[in-house]
């Protein structure tokens, strides 16, 4: 069991050592079989979706289908627009919630446009496997009414664009009397399959550049921790969550300013950010898990000893999926045929857990 306290001041999570992995009805079949679906929905080009620029046509097909899902699961479902700044189009958030009665809130989030369209990326990668993992938890937690707290789900448009979708989204909530005190957490769903291994990250422990977003910057690693311990008592040591050791500019465990849960650490939201790429290797600019995977078709040439390119003056390629020709369903199944079901089952599995289990402990209140 997982317990959140909450003070005047912080909000704090005790993960036990020990704990009961409560049994579930939801199979790894029944979950594989669920995320794959909304996967060929969202990614495939010619049976679903395929690339979803902000902005464009997709994008908004791509939210119209979301906000069907979460309303056909019976979720309180509201869409909230917004304009990008540089061209005038417009995107949106698609935000679903589970208890909307319930004081407190915990966030779970993930974007829904793609880049990269002109390189011949679909988006599989980055964000198909966050989006669809994201709409798989929200339909095996639909019924858990009795939660003592709020689960809200977050599709965020135009991440590719500047974050947009996050940035608007904790904007209005400052704004608003629905305070950031009231939010518990907020996980960060972004490229979470197709990468060599799975890594489960906290916000650095040097504060992000915050611009016009208030608050106090918050880095704590507790929703980090509670998450890693679980997938290592519940899911195959393959699919296991990592915490990536310190290197140059990125303390152990943590992440950078990237993608979307830097706005609410911003606001000073826990977070925690899962995604799957290899830290292990020395990419373009250095130890930053910009490089995802060794696989020898993602590079001119790899070298296993040294962990980097062959030659890397002449590198071009760099172990790079997302945002490329690879980021597409038919291309990564051939490359890696059953890692993004496995990866992404591996993930619901843990969420739908962590989700489940923990409890609400609110000091102000005794």
């Amino acid at each position: 069991m997982f317990k959140i306290k909450l003070t005047c001041s912080a909000i704090i999570l005790y993960a036990f050592t020990t704990f009961t992995v409560h049994s579930t009805t939801n199979n790894d079949k029944n979950i594989s079989t669920i995320v794959n679906q909304h996967l060929q929905a969202i990614a495939d080009p010619i049976k679903g979706i395929g690339a979803r620029e902000a902005g464009s046509a997709k994008e908004q097909e791509t939210i119209n289908y979301v906000e069907n899902r979460f309303k056909a699961m019976g979720l309180v479902v509201s869409v909230q627009p917004f304009t990008l700044p540089k061209n005038e189009l417009v995107s949106a958030n698609v935000i679903a919630d589970l208890n909307i009665d319930k004081k407190y809130t915990l966030i779970l989030a993930a974007h829904l446009d793609s880049t990269g369209e002109a390189l011949g990326s679909q988006g599989a990668i980055d964000n198909a496997t966050g989006l669809a993992a994201m709409l798989t938890v929200a339909e095996l937690l639909a019924n858990k009414k009795a939660l003592p707290y709020n689960v809200r789900f977050i599709a965020l448009g135009a991440e590719e664009a500047g974050i947009l979708g996050a940035k608007h989204y904790v904007k209005t909530l400052i704004d608003t009397q629905e305070s950031t005190n009231n939010i518990l957490a907020m996980i960060n769903l972004d490229t979470i399959a197709g990468g060599d291994y799975l890594y489960v990250h906290s916000a650095h422990t040097t504060p992000y550049r915050c611009g016009d977003i208030s608050g106090s910057y918050n880095s704590e690693a507790h929703i980090r921790d509670a998450l890693f311990n679980i997938s290592k008592q519940l899911i195959e040591p393959k699919q296991q969550y990592i915490i990536h050791p310190a290197y140059e500019g990125y303390p152990e465990g943590v992440t950078g300013s990237w993608s979307d849960h830097a706005p609410f650490a911003c606001s000073g939201v826990p977070i925690a950010y899962i995604e799957t790429t290899n830290f292990s290797i020395n990419g373009k600019d250095g130890y930053d898990g910009y490089s995802q995977s060794e696989h020898s078709a993602l590079w001119d040439c790899f070298d296993s000893e040294t962990h980097s390119a062959c030659d890397r003056k002449k590198e071009t390629k760099w172990g790079h999926i997302w945002h490329k020709e690879f980021d597409q369903l038919s291309t990564m199944e051939q490359l890696f045929p059953q890692r993004i079901t496995q990866q992404l089952t591996a993930t619901v599995k843990v969420l739908v857990e962590f989700l489940s289990t923990f409890k609400v402990v609110n000091t102000t209140d005794k």
